[in-house]
């Protein structure tokens, strides 16, 4: 008996579907680790002051000139196509650290206002992640990668090809040892806008092929960030952007690339 071959457009569904449970399988067949302190998406006002308190922190410790304009929200933090990432301890929920992504879906990257990037990255679903801000001391070293563990998983969530970041010494080893590379060959720092006109060397890093390459190096982190589950690390969260209260518009950028029909999750 003769039996009709699935369509085209069944087929990619049929394959969607086994990628689903595909998916599926491996993370329930990960180890549970729980942490102690929670890393969840800022909604409310009062999430954000705990981000840029902690934020204000950190940077007070190595640039503390910069840090002065780093007291109050800034406007970029209110943008539709921003996330800000706040760790808080189980303890007494104070801030231990804060991330924020900003992606190019509607507008351009702010590393974009100081550097025109490379051919390779037009046209590219991009994400940046900037004020990436911690506590000192050991949970201060564990909630760094454990938030840059949850900015790999919203680039992945989300579709995002490359990950983009920039690093001034010596937090740009940090960024190489996690396999970024440089965006330009020259691999020298350039003096950038949104922090400050300090310098700093501008990376990325390939979302798709991450795995594969911490594999291949046999990376310390490839456990942590690819065979484990934390519950702890929570964005699955659909929420709106904060409401703006009397902060001066972001400055318009424009975009590099067209919205890919795609909502920042």
């Amino acid at each position: 008996m003769n039996h009709a071959q699935p369509s085209k457009i069944a087929q990619r569904l049929m394959d969607h579907v086994a990628r689903i449970q595909s998916e599926r399988e491996r993370e329930q067949a990960k180890t549970i680790e729980r942490l102690p302190f929670t890393i969840r998406r800022v909604h409310n006002h009062a999430q954000l002051a705990k981000a840029v308190a902690i934020r204000h922190k950190a940077y007070a410790r190595h640039i503390p000139e910069f840090a002065q304009t780093l007291i109050l929200p800034e406007a970029c933090d209110f943008d539709s196509d921003t996330v800000i990432l706040l760790a808080e301890s189980k303890l007494d929920g104070s801030p231990l650290g804060s991330a924020r992504i900003q992606t190019n879906l509607q507008q351009a990257l702010h590393v974009e206002e100081s550097v025109h990037l490379p051919h390779w990255l037009q046209g590219k679903r991009l994400a940046e992640v900037t004020r990436l801000g911690i506590e000192e001391g050991r949970i201060g070293r564990l909630v760094k990668v454990a938030l840059i563990k949850a900015c790999f998983e919203y680039c992945e969530r989300n579709q995002i090809e490359w990950a983009v970041v920039t690093g001034r010494t010596p937090i740009d080893r940090q960024y190489e040892q996690l396999l970024f590379s440089d965006v330009f060959d020259d691999k020298q720092p350039v003096p950038l806008r949104h922090v400050g006109g300090i310098a700093h060397r501008v990376m990325a890093f390939e979302i798709a092929s991450g795995e594969a390459r911490w594999e291949a190096a046999g990376h310390p982190l490839l456990g942590f960030f690819r065979h484990t589950r934390h519950p702890d690390i929570d964005l699955a969260a659909r929420l709106p952007a904060l409401v703006r209260r009397g902060v001066v518009p972001a400055v318009a950028r424009q975009a590099v690339g067209p919205t890919f029909g795609l909502v920042a999750a």
